[in-house]
């Protein structure tokens, strides 16, 4: 077995990643409190025409676990280590949930090293978005058991779950510490790009589930607005994991905007939906 590469971050963190396909860099960013592996069920989707690019955010995997303060502006210098590391000078950004979080930064704040990106079912943080309900809060607040369920009835149809039961990956890394899965959700509460995300220039694509309730699908109306030029895809019926119950929609439809972003076509809005 392959030894994990490691970048190493400006302040001297592990970061484990991992690469698969062949074709021009694509940078996959997972939720909060999953390693790479929430990209398990669709990652192959993407290898015949992209080199994918994942990792372990530190806190997850084989990262390493420090019990410090993270953020998202932090994450976000983790995957410039990697793409460093990997000799990569720009990648195309596909970030979900708080990994669209960390995209949005990247775009901003290393525009040079963007390509084109996706944001999906994600928000621009602060005050300007949209939270989730109460009941949404309460049911993740539940015991143990209880919150596992309504986390997978807020990610997945009861169609998707009957014939799925799971474990999955996208429901958090089993083997994350207390301190980081506290980490974790602490940078993610502290984002806010609201007053950056005129600033990106990358060709961007906003995808959402038309039936998002852990992130309301209104925040990609939002992020589509302020973004110049961004394009917005709703997938209807789909919940928050729609990249992976949805993936003969959404695994074509990212495919397609790259390969045109790519190609230099002027990437135009598509009509409101």
């Amino acid at each position: 077995m392959c030894a994990v590469p490691y970048a190493g971050s400006a302040d001297g963190v592990r970061i484990a990643y991992q690469t698969g396909g062949e074709g021009s860099p694509l940078v996959l960013l997972a939720g909060q409190a999953c390693s790479h592996h929430w990209w398990d069920g669709v990652r192959d989707d993407f290898h015949a025409a992209h080199r994918t690019v994942t990792l372990d955010y530190r806190g997850t995997g084989e990262s390493d676990k420090p019990d410090e303060p993270y953020s998202i502006e932090g994450f976000a210098q983790d995957v410039i280590a990697v793409l460093d590391d990997l000799g990569a000078d720009r990648a195309h950004v596909y970030g979900t949930s708080m990994g669209g979080r960390v995209a949005q930064l990247l775009a901003v704040r290393h525009p040079e090293r963007v390509r084109a990106l996706v944001l999906g079912c994600t928000s621009p943080g602060g005050p300007h978005a949209v939270e989730r309900s109460n009941d949404v809060r309460r049911s993740l607040a539940g015991p143990g058991p209880a919150a596992v369920q309504a986390l997978r009835e807020l990610m997945y149809t009861p169609a998707w779950l009957a014939a799925h039961p799971g474990p999955s990956p996208t429901l958090g890394d089993p083997a994350m510490p207390a301190h980081a899965r506290r980490r974790h959700l602490a940078a993610s509460n502290r984002h806010d790009a609201w007053d950056a995300l005129p600033g990106v220039s990358a060709p961007t694509l906003v995808v959402h589930g038309s039936d998002d309730l852990l992130n309301p699908t209104a925040n990609a109306h939002l992020l589509a607005d302020r973004i110049p030029g961004a394009r917005l895809h709703l997938i209807p019926g789909a919940r928050h994991a729609y990249f992976e119950e949805f993936r003969a929609v959404a695994g074509p439809l990212v495919l397609g905007f790259l390969a045109e972003a790519e190609s230099g076509r002027t990437v135009r809005p598509a009509p409101p939906r």
